[in-house]
């Protein structure tokens, strides 16, 4: 399936995912004629992400600046018809998303309204919450919009941090690839988000990362968190013993 003539897209990713999500654009064809990129600090797969976007510099921004109006004048100039977000670490201003006529539109790896935010893989297993991947449209909030779609993801008992994220990436990806040619077209569903949800910001990992070496757990509840916080390069979870953090991975095996 192609593109459908005419819609400009203006992409804003980062990551793996954001990456892949932009090279399948770019194989069907899609008019994507401008980029927002995370600064080098913050950036991964960067590199990959500007040679499949094979746009000149002129078309490209930092995404850390997409609320100086000098930059939004920039973009708005591209005159894309429509903005689309994958794994974006900035949330985005009303008047940056007044610049695209059909909206703009999140991918988030998480079943909205659970997981709202930064590290679903981390929460979906600490708290129990329903993991998945939704495509949805950026209104105010923080991953608050109206969803257009969304798939669950099953949260195995040996799932770590890093192995739901990986299915969380492939499961966001598999839902893209179905659901833009309908946004594309411009006959894409829309559905306020019900129940109240959760929500999380990154240093909210702060109050699980130190495990109390004089605290009682609940078994479950510390494995819970020893796994969700297994996600190499990452340290993740520690104790303090000697004056020293010392970092904790677990590593599961199913009985086969």
């Amino acid at each position: 399936m192609h593109a459908r003539p005419g819609v400009k897209i203006f992409f804003m990713g980062n990551n793996w995912l954001g990456w892949r999500a932009l090279a399948w654009l770019r194989e069907r064809g899609a008019d994507v004629v401008g980029l927002a990129l995370h600064p080098a600090e913050r950036r991964r797969h960067g590199d990959e992400i500007l040679r499949t976007a094979q746009l000149p510099p002129e078309q490209i921004v930092d995404a850390a600046s997409l609320r100086d109006p000098l930059v939004q004048r920039r973009v708005a100039a591209l005159q894309a018809d429509i903005g689309l977000s994958v794994l974006l670490g900035y949330i985005l201003a009303p008047e940056f998303l007044a610049i695209f006529p059909r909206g703009v539109v999140n991918l988030h790896p998480a079943l909205l309204p659970f997981n709202r935010g930064a590290h679903p893989n981390v929460w979906s297993i600490v708290e129990g919450t329903p993991a998945g991947a939704t495509l949805h449209w950026i209104d105010s909030g923080v991953d608050t919009g109206d969803i257009i779609a969304q798939t669950p993801t099953e949260v195995a008992a040996e799932d770590t941090g890093e192995t739901l994220y990986r299915k969380l990436e492939h499961a966001s990806l598999d839902l893209l690839r179905q659901t833009w040619p309908a946004i594309e077209a411009g006959h894409a569903p829309r559905r306020r988000q019900e129940g109240q949800g959760t929500s999380h910001r990154a240093r909210d990992l702060e109050r699980i990362d130190e495990i109390d070496l004089d605290r009682s757990y609940r078994a479950r509840d510390l494995l819970d968190v020893l796994r969700a916080r297994t996600f190499p390069p990452h340290k993740g979870a520690f104790f303090r013993a000697g004056g020293k953090r010392v970092y904790v991975r677990v590593g599961l095996d199913v009985e086969e």
